[in-house]
C-alpha cells in the first residue's frame, strides 16, 4: 500500500472522518513545507509523551502531578460528581461556568463498543471512585441517545451496587438537551439550562 492510501486509511479511523475528508487531509499535508510536517510530527509525539490521564477523573492533562487542575482545585465542591461519556463533554460543561463539582469520564457508551471493548468502559474505576467518598449528588450527564440511556442504566445500577451510606442523590440533565442530541455540540445556554433543571 502506498503512503497516500496508508495515511488516508489512518485518517478514516478518526471520529466522523470519511474517505473524502481523509483524502483532503492527506493532500493538504502534501502541500505543506517540510518544516510544518516536522512540527506536526513533533507535536503528536509530545501529545503521547507529555499528556497523561488524571488518576481520579481520567481527564487528559500535561504536567508532573497526578491530578488534573479540576480535581486538585480546593475550591471545587467535593460532594458533587458529574459522570460524562468523553473529554469533550467535560469541556462543554466546564465552559458554562455553572458547575463547580468534580467529574468522572466514563470513556464511552455500552452500545458504541464491541463486547471485547467493553473493558474500556471505566465501570470498575467508577466503583473505586465513588466508594468511600461522601458524594451527596451524582449527576449522570450522558447524551440523551439510545446508547446514552442504556449506559445511564448501567451507571445507576453500578452506583446502587456500591451500597453507599448515605446513598447519594442520582440526577440527570433535564430540559434543554434534545433527544438524540449530544452534549459536545450543545451551546452553553442549553447546557446551563440542563444543569440547573436536572432531576
Amino acid at each position: 500500500m502506498d503512503s497516500i492510501n496508508k495515511l488516508i486509511n489512518i485518517f478514516k479511523e478518526f471520529p466522523t472522518v470519511g474517505s473524502r475528508t481523509a483524502g483532503r487531509f492527506v493532500y493538504y499535508l502534501l502541500k505543506l513545507p517540510k518544516e510544518k510536517i516536522d512540527e506536526l510530527v513533533s507535536v503528536i509525539q509530545e501529545l503521547k509523551s507529555d499528556v497523561h490521564l488524571c488518576k481520579l477523573c481520567f481527564n487528559p492533562f500535561e504536567g508532573d502531578e497526578k491530578l488534573c487542575s479540576i480535581c486538585a482545585d480546593s475550591q471545587r465542591n467535593k460532594n458533587l460528581l458529574c459522570i460524562v461519556e468523553k473529554e469533550a463533554d467535560l469541556l462543554s460543561l466546564e465552559a458554562t461556568k455553572k458547575f463547580n463539582g468534580l467529574y468522572f469520564i466514563l470513556g464511552g457508551t455500552v452500545a458504541t463498543m464491541r463486547k471485547e471493548d467493553l473493558n474500556q468502559l471505566r465501570i470498575g474505576e467508577l466503583k473505586k471512585r465513588i466508594t468511600g467518598q461522601n458524594f451527596t449528588e451524582i449527576i449522570v450527564a450522558l447524551n440523551p441517545t439510545p446508547e446514552g440511556r442504556a449506559t445511564s442504566v448501567l451507571v445507576e445500577n453500578t452506583i446502587k451496587e456500591c451500597a453507599l451510606s448515605p446513598a447519594p442523590k442520582i440526577t440527570h440533565l433535564a430540559k434543554g438537551i434534545p433527544v438524540g442530541g449530544e452534549l459536545e455540540y450543545a451551546d452553553e445556554e442549553t447546557l446551563e439550562s440542563a444543569l440547573e433543571g436536572r432531576k
